[in-house]
């Protein structure tokens, strides 16, 4: 069973709420019965949906793997009709959503899905999925910059810190670092540097998860490999595992009340 907006959106409707204004509407019928309960729950392999009297199926789950330019937008709207992300997947029919962001001047591997379970969950912070980037910064990092990222610094939204910082290689007046982070908070690590005085040149997102670029060359896409999928979905459903265990432990603390 789920939410018959979720079953709508997921289908290329439209997003959560234009498909509450349809069935508030009273556009939307389930076995030709016509509903506007937006909290109606259904079951799509047992009811048959409509819009306007037009069946409504489920769309197939899938899952794609893009090397974002540098000038595309993760926004599947853009009235200015600059350059998206989905613009890369015009093969696709169905209707997908960036997994996490990049800025317009940052490229590398987006992952592209209608699957709003899984995005949800590799996007959630507290399910800590490692992204790994390849940062080019002005000037020379310390160790002790390096330190910093990982012990934490402090930006006007909280406390960021990377689960790992590593030196790559020097060019020029620069120098290429990896770091991985467990967040996803905008500009993290544009943020986090700019804080140590390194402005960042270049930053490029290789792997999110066990999904990695490779040689998946820009502005091109392919499909997200089974294993792949399968590595993604047990990493949340352990997060999820490790959270609920948290919260359990968390309530057996608690004094009963009186």
């Amino acid at each position: 069973m789920q939410r018959l907006n979720k079953f709508l959106a997921h289908a290329g409707v439209g997003s959560r709420r234009f498909c509450d204004q349809l069935i508030a509407a009273g556009r939307v019928k389930v076995n030709g019965v016509r509903v506007t309960e937006l909290g109606l729950k259904i079951d799509p392999a047992k009811h048959q949906i409509a819009v306007d009297d037009t069946p409504v199926r489920a769309e197939k789950l899938v899952y794609w793997a893009v090397n974002k330019p540098v000038g595309h937008l993760c926004t599947n709207h853009d009235p200015a009709g600059r350059p998206r992300a989905v613009d890369l997947l015009p093969h696709v029919e169905q209707r997908v959503y960036t997994v996490g962001r990049l800025d317009e001047g940052s490229s590398g591997l987006l992952l592209m899905t209608n699957d709003g379970d899984l995005a949800q969950g590799l996007m959630h912070p507290r399910y800590g999925v490692p992204k790994t980037y390849y940062v080019l910064v002005a000037g020379k990092p310390t160790n002790d910059d390096l330190q910093k990222l990982l012990d934490g610094v402090w930006l006007s939204d909280g406390k960021v810190k990377a689960k790992s910082a590593k030196f790559l290689k020097p060019q020029g007046n620069g120098t290429w670092l990896r770091v991985v982070l467990t967040e996803g908070k905008n500009r993290e690590i544009r943020r986090m540097l700019a804080k140590l005085n390194h402005k960042v040149m270049q930053l490029k997102r290789v792997a999110i998860g066990p999904v990695k670029l490779d040689k998946l060359p820009k502005g091109k896409a392919r499909r997200v490999t089974m294993e792949e999928l399968k590595g993604l979905q047990a990493f949340v459903a352990r997060s999820q595992e490790k959270l609920a265990a948290a919260r359990a432990r968390a309530a057996a603390k608690k004094p009963p009340q009186a």
